[in-house]
């Protein structure tokens, strides 16, 4: 028995625009401490402590277009209730730790952009890989090393 194949998420072109506003993005989260970045299909992954938690477009952008893509681990329900009263998010049916994506429609959207990844950065801070106590991450590190920044 064979069984169906999972559908690959679209991905689309980025724009110029995208281009600025992801590399504006990246310049700030790379100062934040213990980020590492990996290039991934198009994007930049940052991982924390191993885990990864965002997806910054690089040559290619998620479903919606000119959108970046966090992670977020059990979020508290405050939480979710600030994810699902923002309209620029997409996926808030958050799991224990789920994928959610933020589009961007102009330069005024960076601040709001980067309060969502400092806070999915918070979340991978929390989370720990194998042999962790029960309630935390069920996943862990990914197998090669990210890069370290230049300088740390």
């Amino acid at each position: 028995m064979t069984l169906p194949k999972r559908e690959r998420p679209r991905l689309h072109k980025i724009t110029e625009e995208m281009k600025a506003w992801s590399a504006a993005l990246q310049a700030e989260v790379l100062t934040w401490p213990g980020v590492a970045t990996r290039g991934m299909f198009g994007f930049v992954s940052f991982y924390r402590r191993g885990a990864i938690f965002a997806a910054l477009p690089r040559t290619r952008t998620m479903e919606p277009p000119d959108s970046i893509a966090f992670r977020l681990e059990a979020p508290s329900g405050r939480l979710r209730e600030q994810l699902q009263q923002d309209s620029r998010i997409l996926a808030v049916n958050v799991s224990p730790s789920r994928w959610l994506t933020y589009r961007m429609t102009s330069a005024q959207d960076l601040t709001r952009a980067l309060y969502w990844l400092s806070v999915a950065y918070e979340s991978a801070g929390a989370v720990r890989g194998k042999g962790s106590k029960k309630g935390t991450a069920k996943w862990a590190a990914p197998k090669s090393r990210p890069r370290k920044r230049k300088g740390n």
